[in-house]
């Protein structure tokens, strides 16, 4: 095992689980959270927690994502384009039945529901402790050397040919695929104390909520953010109006460092939302705190310092109904990624059974 740094970012918790880690706080997902998971299933009803993976829809919302183009493949493995055809096995013998179609897609890993893996999103720090700032992300592993990324800046919606493949040697979305995600959920129902307009919801108010509805987290949960707006997503059909989403819903206030404090101190295994970031997005210019800072500070402390995945724009909007129909907050959570070696994120569809 080794160390690769000399010093860490203040408040960070790189080498938790040693050096070489790449699971960061899912490692508190034991058997023994399966077991607490599987313990809350009394009905063995389920709840799709994936929008479908074409909405938003466009790049209104993110003009660097790209929806999923779908396209036939013939048998010859070429591609038939977007109306495509079957293909049957009776070119080469008459007597079999067989009618055949094969697709594939070309879309955002992280456009619809999803997961960020611990590669997704580091930062420039002195690991080294030489007044030298490096690209490295949890657990100190590399830019560059670890964490291969694609060439920055190139305009959205290009070619996917003209991508070089990307390649998290280290904290890819695999590590989290191989794990498993599936344990004990417990919903937080922002939306029914606060309602659906766009507020930071920092410390204080997270802990009347909590008190307010008897939720106690506890190590290993893997904790769910019901906000609204990924259902007011939805009601828009695939036609993002910007200006009337960025005012809809909540999302945790990154600037609160009580409330940073507290998701590191309850040992949460990782955090999900209904929105585009978990955390709410606020303007870059900030006065009165320190020029150099990240434009995504829960990011930053979860991602990069803490090794705490995000899940972001799933929807918990049916789920957290019933929850609260029946006086309950916990569930089973199974939400798997794709096993797809050196991505930095994947699509989910994740499911609850309570």
């Amino acid at each position: 095992m080794t160390q690769r740094w000399v010093q860490a970012p203040p408040g960070s918790h790189w080498g938790e689980f040693g050096p070489d880690d790449h699971l960061g706080r899912m490692n508190l997902v034991t058997p023994q959270k399966v077991l607490q998971g599987i313990a809350e299933v009394r009905h063995g009803r389920t709840f799709c927690l994936s929008l479908p993976l074409d909405v938003p829809g466009g790049q209104a919302m993110n003009p660097r994502r790209i929806a999923p183009r779908r396209y036939a493949v013939t048998r010859d493995g070429k591609s038939a384009g977007q109306q495509g055809f079957c293909w049957s096995y009776a070119g080469e013998d008459p007597d079999l039945t067989d009618v055949v179609n094969d697709d594939l897609v070309l879309m955002s890993l992280q456009y619809s529901t999803q997961w960020d893996s611990l590669a997704h999103v580091g930062s420039r720090f002195d690991a080294d402790g030489d007044g030298v700032d490096e690209a490295v992300f949890y657990n100190g592993f590399r830019a560059g050397e670890d964490i291969i990324a694609a060439t920055e800046d190139r305009a959205a919606g290009e070619p996917h040919a003209r991508y070089p493949q990307p390649a998290a040697k280290a904290l890819g979305i695999e590590r989290l695929a191989e794990h498993g995600v599936q344990g004990r959920g417990v919903l937080i129902d922002l939306a029914h104390h606060l309602g659906r307009r766009r507020q930071a919801v920092g410390y204080d108010t997270l802990m009347r909520i909590l008190e307010a509805d008897g939720i106690e987290v506890e190590a290993g949960d893997m904790v769910c953010l019901h906000t609204g707006f990924a259902d007011t997503l939805l009601a828009m059909n695939r036609s993002p109006d910007v200006a009337r989403l960025h005012e809809t819903g909540s999302g945790l206030d990154g600037w609160d460092a009580r409330l940073l404090n507290w998701i590191v101190d309850v040992r949460l295994a990782c955090l999900v939302a209904d929105n585009p970031a978990v955390e709410l997005v606020v303007p870059k210019v900030l006065q009165l705190r320190p020029l150099r800072q990240a434009r995504l500070p829960l990011h930053a402390h979860c991602l990069f310092k803490s090794g705490i995945h995000l899940g972001e724009l799933w929807y918990l909007t049916e789920l957290a109904g019933w929850l609260r129909s029946e006086h309950r907050h916990r569930f089973l959570l199974t939400a798997p990624p794709l096993r797809l070696p050196g991505a930095v994120g994947s699509p989910a569809t994740p499911i609850a059974t309570v």
